[in-house]
């Protein structure tokens, strides 16, 4: 092939329609992401977009709305020590994974129940 892939530009995760506030609420208080404003033809949609460096979340409004429980994206974090630390003190559980050889990682549920794994090489 000719071409190849550098780099995922956003991942969509999807929430029940109204929720924008409660995603603000863990995705920029909680985990930290900026919010960004959405270009005017998505502005009807509904949802709201966030990014971290350039890593982006878009949070779509799905009606009827499914969480996904297994399909998840899996975002690299530096120093997952301190993510799991600062999670404890807000009160967000989060299930340490440890099958996968040279990576410690672990799970979040967002507020919609779509999975979100966290994990860093070693």
């Amino acid at each position: 092939m000719n071409f190849y892939f550098e780099a995922i530009d956003h991942v969509r995760l999807a929430a029940p329609v109204g929720s924008e506030d409660e995603a603000r609420g863990f995705f920029r208080d909680v985990l930290g992401f900026e919010e960004m404003e959405k270009p005017a033809t998505f502005q009807d949609e509904g949802g709201v977009w966030f990014r971290s460096g350039n890593v982006h979340v878009h949070i779509g409004s799905d009606d009827p709305f499914t969480p996904a429980k297994r399909a998840h994206p899996a975002f690299h974090v530096k120093n997952l020590e301190a993510m799991k630390e600062h999670l404890a003190a807000k009160n967000v559980d989060f299930r340490v994974d440890d099958r996968l050889p040279g990576a410690n990682r672990f799970y979040v549920n967002d507020p919609f129940g779509n999975r979100i794994e966290f994990l860093e090489w070693f």
